[in-house]
C-alpha cells in the first residue's frame, strides 16, 4: 500500500492573501487541487490522507467531491504544528493500512513534483527505508547563528535543498514521531521528517528532485507557479517529469464529468 499524506494546514500568513495559501486560485484551480492531482492520477498510489485547517474541511470535501478525487480516503482537522498535523494523519493512516505501507509526506503547497520523483521516492523506500527528495543548491549557503556574521560556508558541491516528498514505511515514522513527542522540547525546531529522523540518528537516504518542485509560501511563488503552467502548456516536453500518461488520463478524467 502507498499512501500519501498530504498537510495543508497553514494560515498564509506570509503571503497576505486573505485566504490560506493552499485555497488561492492558480488557473482556475486552488493550489492544493493542483497538488492533490498529482498523487490521485499517479498509477503507483493507492491512498490519500489530507490535514487542513478545521474551518476549512466542509469546503475542502467539496473540492474533493468536485475534482472527484476519489483516492482521498480522509479528511483530518491539522494540529497545533505541522508536525503535530503529520502525526494525526499518521496515526489515521496506521488505524485503516499495514504498517508496512509506505508513506509519502508531502506539502500540499508544492504543486509541481514529478510523476517520476513521486515513482522515486517509493522505491528509495523499498530500497533504502526511506527516501528524502532533494535538489543541489546553485547558490552559496551561508552558516550564521544570528544573521549578522558568517560562521562557516559549505562547499557548494555538498549543498542540497531538502523538498517534499519525504517518504517512509508508516512504522518507522510512526515510530520516530512518538520518540520526539516524548521529549520536553517535542517538534522544536523539528521543521519536516528528515530532521527528525536524523535528530534520532537514523541515516537518511536521498532522492533527487525536481527544479520545478517550488513551495507556494509567497507572492512571488504565486508568479513563478503561474509561469511554470504556462510553460507546461505551452511545451508538451516540459522537462519537470509530469508524463504524456498522468496528461492523458487527467484529461479523460475530465471529459467524464
Amino acid at each position: 500500500m502507498n499512501i500519501a499524506i498530504i498537510f495543508a494546514g497553514g494560515s498564509g500568513i506570509r503571503m497576505g492573501a486573505g485566504i490560506p495559501k493552499q485555497f488561492l486560485e492558480i488557473n482556475g484551480k486552488p493550489v492544493i487541487i493542483h497538488t492533490l492531482q498529482l498523487f490521485q492520477y499517479h498509477d503507483e498510489i493507492d491512498k490519500i490522507y489530507l490535514s487542513v485547517l478545521e474551518d476549512y474541511i466542509g469546503y475542502m470535501q467539496e473540492l474533493v467531491d468536485e475534482y472527484r478525487l476519489k483516492k482521498v480516503a480522509c479528511i483530518l482537522p491539522g494540529g497545533e504544528t505541522a508536525q503535530d498535523s503529520i502525526y494525526n494523519a499518521l496515526k489515521k493512516a496506521e488505524s485503516e493500512n499495514p504498517p508496512d505501507s509506505i508513506v509519502l509526506l508531502h506539502d500540499g503547497v508544492r504543486p509541481f513534483v514529478s510523476y517520476e520523483v513521486i515513482s522515486n521516492n517509493i522505491e528509495g523506500v523499498k530500497q533504502n527505508g526511506n527516501a528524502i527528495t532533494c535538489t543541489s543548491c546553485y547558490e552559496t549557503i551561508l552558516l550564521s547563528h544570528g544573521g549578522e556574521v558568517v560562521e562557516s560556508v559549505p562547499f557548494r558541491k555538498d549543498t542540497f535543498a531538502a523538498q517534499a516528498p519525504q517518504s517512509f514505511y508508516l512504522e518507522d515514522i510512526i515510530k520516530a514521531h512518538e520518540q520526539i513527542r516524548k521529549r520536553p522540547e517535542r517538534y522544536e525546531n523539528m521543521v519536516d521528517a528528515c530532521t527528525i529522523i536524523r535528530s534520532l540518528g537514523q541515516k537518511a537516504h536521498m532522492v533527487a528532485g525536481n527544479r520545478g518542485n517550488i513551495k507556494v509560501t509567497t507572492p512571488e511563488d504565486v508568479y513563478m507557479f503561474r509561469a511554470l503552467l504556462q510553460y507546461k502548456e505551452n511545451e508538451q516536453a516540459f522537462g519537470l517529469g509530469i508524463t504524456n500518461r498522468i496528461e492523458t488520463r487527467m484529461n479523460k478524467h475530465h471529459r467524464k464529468r
